[in-house]
């Protein structure tokens, strides 16, 4: 499994909900890296979307404790281990999976994945939910880096770190 993240200078990825910033660059690459593939989200994530709708294009896995959630274009789980068993069920055709937020989903999936798509902003913000810091991590290493982008708010690049050590879970 992957994951992929945009993250302020203090790993930082959202407030009240939704995300820092808003990187059309990003953006895209999000869109381009994620659609066909399928996708693994919690409840709050999903209700972030413009409303609060599943993603186009991608077999949407939606992790939430609420019994009675429910939502048309979805698949709704109550674990993790069911989030996992339904997203092998859906990449049978060799797509991949990608976890795509918010916090508490990225900790608790983290060793579950192998790659991590990190969008790495050189700003801060204000933040009331984090990303773990892959840099300080001894299970992650930096892979790649791109070229220095720029955005209204500073600049960014696209980082791919690869997890080194796999656990009995990976």
């Amino acid at each position: 499994m992957k994951l992929i993240v945009a993250v302020a200078k203090d790993w930082g990825i959202g407030k009240d909900g939704q995300l820092l910033t808003r990187n059309k660059e990003d953006m895209k690459f999000f869109r381009e890296t994620t659609t066909g593939q399928v996708v693994i989200m919690g409840r709050k994530t999903l209700e972030s979307f413009p409303g609060g709708k599943p993603l186009k294009d991608r077999d949407n896995i939606v992790i939430t404790s609420d019994k009675a959630f429910e939502r048309e274009g979805a698949y709704i789980v109550h674990s993790i281990e069911e989030a996992i068993e339904r997203a092998k069920e859906c990449a049978v055709d060799a797509r991949e999976i990608f976890v795509i937020g918010g916090e508490s989903i990225y900790r608790q999936m983290l060793s579950y994945c192998d790659t991590a798509y990190i969008t790495k902003m050189n700003q801060t913000y204000p933040a009331d939910s984090y990303f773990p810091n892959l840099d300080t991590h001894k299970d992650w290493k930096l892979h790649n880096v791109s070229e220095e982008h720029t955005y209204p708010d500073g600049q960014f690049v696209f980082c791919t770190y690869l997890r080194e050590a796999k656990n009995e879970e990976g």
